[in-house]
C-alpha cells in the first residue's frame, strides 16, 4: 500500500499521473480558493471553529466535483 502511494506521489511530481496536469492543478486551486473564501468569509461573523467547519465542508463537497472528469494517464 505504501509502496503504491509512493509511485502515484513519484508520477504525480514528474507530471506523469495525470492526463492535464494544467486542468488538475487548476481544478485544485479552484475548490481551494472556495474553501478559503468560505472560510474567511464565516470567520468574519463566526467563531474560527465554526469557520473551519464551514471552509473544511466545501471544500471537501466541490473537490469530488470538480475531480470528477479527471483523466489518468
Amino acid at each position: 500500500m505504501f509502496a503504491m502511494a509512493m509511485n502515484s506521489a513519484k508520477l504525480f511530481f514528474a507530471g506523469k499521473l495525470f492526463k492535464n496536469n494544467g486542468q488538475v492543478i487548476l481544478q485544485f486551486a479552484l475548490g481551494s480558493i472556495a474553501g478559503i473564501v468560505v472560510g474567511v468569509g464565516v470567520g468574519q461573523i463566526a467563531p474560527i471553529w465554526a469557520a473551519a467547519l464551514a471552509a473544511g465542508g466545501v471544500t471537501g463537497l466541490i473537490q469530488p466535483l470538480l475531480l470528477k472528469n479527471v483523466k489518468y494517464a
